[in-house]
């Protein structure tokens, strides 16, 4: 296995963070790792994105820091610039994909249908983002997808909680999970960090349960 994706596999769920300020990104990255996730994908919603990514993965080089919501080819540069480690995006951007490739980028697109999924394959991807996970048919879906493309992983964002996270991240053609509610916005908003490390902690020992770890 590709060691970014056997990374994603170890820790099972991916924090999916939307930033006011770059100056939350220390301490958010503590308190994820404090929680057992060392990882965060810090989506570029957000101005602040660039500087929180710059500053996680300056102090934190054993934390998997990755950029989400990448819509063009100058974010994905700015990305890794400041120290992204793969770049993640709603759906495929050829172009986006293309420059990652070309610069050895690890990247993970989005996809919804089974046309999406072929387009991918023919860019020369195997690890996918399917998103919005629940909207188009969550563990349904996969199960339907995992037939005719055994080679694909998957990494399902969107809907996805601690009441069904089982039901994914036991499903073979899933690598990880991205997940919003370990970083809910009125937790960052009041600085509670260490409610977001029990949130990691909780999600972190889950993982290990249902993966046998």
């Amino acid at each position: 296995m590709d060691p970014m994706v056997q990374k994603l596999r170890d820790t099972g769920v991916i924090p999916v963070i939307a930033l006011e300020e770059e100056t939350q990104a220390l301490p958010l990255a503590q308190a994820l790792l404090e929680g057992g996730i060392p990882a965060a994908e810090v989506t570029f919603r957000t101005a602040a994105a660039p500087g929180a990514i710059r500053r996680m993965a300056k102090a934190h080089p054993e934390m998997l820091v990755c950029a989400g919501t990448v819509l063009t080819v100058d974010q994905a540069k700015e990305a890794v610039d400041c120290g992204a480690q793969a770049v993640i995006s709603p759906g495929t951007n050829p172009q986006v994909v293309e420059w990652c490739l070309q610069e050895n980028v690890p990247v993970y697109p989005g996809v919804a249908t089974p046309t999406e999924v072929e387009a991918a394959l023919a860019l020369g991807l195997t690890t996918l983002k399917l998103f919005p996970a629940q909207v188009v048919g969550g563990v349904s879906m996969l199960k339907a997808l995992y037939g005719p493309y055994r080679q694909v992983k998957f990494m399902p964002t969107g809907g996805i909680s601690p009441a069904n996270l089982g039901e994914y991240l036991t499903q073979p053609n899933v690598v990880a999970c991205g997940g919003s509610w370990l970083c809910p916005k009125d937790l960052l908003a009041a600085g509670n960090w260490q409610k977001i490390a029990d949130l990691a902690k909780a999600c972190a020992d889950l993982v290990r349960v249902l993966r046998g770890l």
